[in-house]
Order: structure tokens, then C-alpha cells, then sequence
């Protein structure tokens, strides 16, 4: 998977179409999730955050039609557990890095999406349960710390 760098413009232009709910589906790709989270995560508390990424994912899927069903829409597991990875990079991420490096640093150190296979088996990640709320990993601990669950 080549990694697409990031402008200060693209950023912006993707948090306004993200918050409007005008971004188009195909531009709403795994690096479009992480740097939105990295928005949100730099100018807010975690836990508001959280929350601002978890609403603002139902909102945008409400908006284009797509619906929560057992094998497509919002997955609170996913959102948290790449909420967590997000919140871990900017842990140790330069304090005076500029949004636009963090965020292409971001995608260069965490943009792979199967990640979560690491410390999911399939059939867990999968499962309703994890689609409508926080499951603990099942291959390997990921402690959330500070997040919201509710």
C-alpha cells in the first residue's frame, strides 16, 4: 500500500467535508479515518475526541445511507482501538512537528489497515459484538486508557 502525503490544504479541506458530511464515499479511505482522528485528537480533550470521531462517523455514515448492519457501517471497536494507535503515536510523536508531518508520519508508522488483525482474530473483529461496542483483543492486549467506552 503506497501512502499518499498529506498537505496542510488536503487536511483541512478533508476535516471541513468530514464535519459537513460532503466528502465523498471513495475519498473516506483508511488514511482519511487516521488523519481525521489526528485532527480531532490535537485540538481536543480524548475524551471529547472520542467522541467527536465516534458521533461524527455515525453522522457521515447517516448522511451518505450507509447503514449499521452486522457486516457494514460503524465499528466502535475499530474506531476505539484506532483511536487508541492514533493517541499512542501522537504520545511520542515531535512536539513541534507541524500537523501535516505528524499526520504523513502518521500514515508512514500506522497506516497499515490490517493492524488490527494483530491483536484480533478475524471472527472477533467481525462479530456484532464488536461492530456495537468495545471487545477486548483476543491475540493480544491493547489497554485503552483514557477513552470514553460509552
Amino acid at each position: 500500500m503506497t501512502a499518499i502525503h498529506w498537505t496542510a490544504n488536503e487536511i483541512d479541506r478533508l476535516i471541513q467535508a468530514f464535519q459537513t458530511c460532503t466528502l465523498p464515499r471513495c475519498q473516506w479511505t483508511h488514511q482519511a479515518h487516521l488523519i481525521v482522528a489526528l485532527w480531532y485528537l490535537m485540538h481536543y480533550s480524548e475524551l471529547e475526541a472520542t467522541n467527536y470521531i465516534r458521533n461524527g462517523i455515525k453522522q457521515y455514515n447517516h448522511a451518505i445511507g450507509i447503514k449499521t448492519t452486522k457486516d457494514s457501517g460503524y465499528h466502535e471497536t475499530l474506531t476505539l482501538f484506532w483511536i487508541e494507535i492514533v493517541r499512542r503515536y501522537l504520545s511520542v510523536a515531535t512536539a513541534n512537528g507541524s500537523l501535516v508531518d505528524i499526520a504523513n508520519g502518521l500514515i508512514d508508522s500506522c497506516g497499515n489497515p490490517h493492524l488490527p488483525l494483530e491483536y484480533y482474530s478475524r471472527e472477533l473483529l467481525m462479530s456484532w459484538d464488536a461492530r456495537k461496542s468495545w471487545v477486548e483483543p483476543d491475540l493480544k492486549p491493547i489497554a485503552l486508557e483514557k477513552v470514553s467506552l460509552k
